[in-house]
């Protein structure tokens, strides 16, 4: 990721209320809270719009890497607009770019990416993805900024 992304670099966004406990004593969230924001994002985006079925599908997801960077912080009762983009897509995983902005904010807040590999529910060997998963992630991939 280079530079500072805005609103515009994501496709997709999903609104995430901030909880109480997300506070830490500081009177800001946490840093943990942030990768939280990460997964229910991208797991709203699978179960609903993708088919991933957690419970009994016979593919599932596990996350090989993740990082974030944080620029300003976010406090309860800040709402969170969480943007979401495919930076790669392999044959069994995915690379996603994620961008968290308060309600109301074109500053961004945070920035980072999560790795999932999928694979076989029983196995846990690498699996490619299922083709509705496929679809709807090629409709979120953004190309790298020095191929735009």
């Amino acid at each position: 990721m280079s530079g500072k992304p805005s609103r515009a670099d994501y496709p997709y966004f999903q609104r995430i209320t901030t909880r109480w406990k997300d506070n830490d004593v500081y009177g800001h969230v946490n840093n943990v809270e942030y990768y939280s924001y990460f997964d229910t994002v991208i797991n709203t985006l699978l179960i609903r719009e993708a088919g991933l079925d957690i419970h009994a599908g016979d593919t599932i997801g596990v996350c090989a890497e993740s990082h974030c960077r944080f620029t300003d912080s976010l406090a309860f009762p800040d709402a969170v607009d969480a943007g979401l983009r495919i930076a790669r897509l392999g044959n069994s995983s995915v690379r996603y770019e994620i961008g968290l902005f308060r309600e109301g904010s074109e500053a961004l807040a945070a920035e980072g990416w999560f790795v999932h590999v999928f694979v076989e529910r029983s196995t846990r060997r690498p699996t490619p993805l299922p083709a509705r998963m496929r679809q709807t992630l090629e409709k979120l991939i953004v190309p790298a900024p020095e191929a735009r």
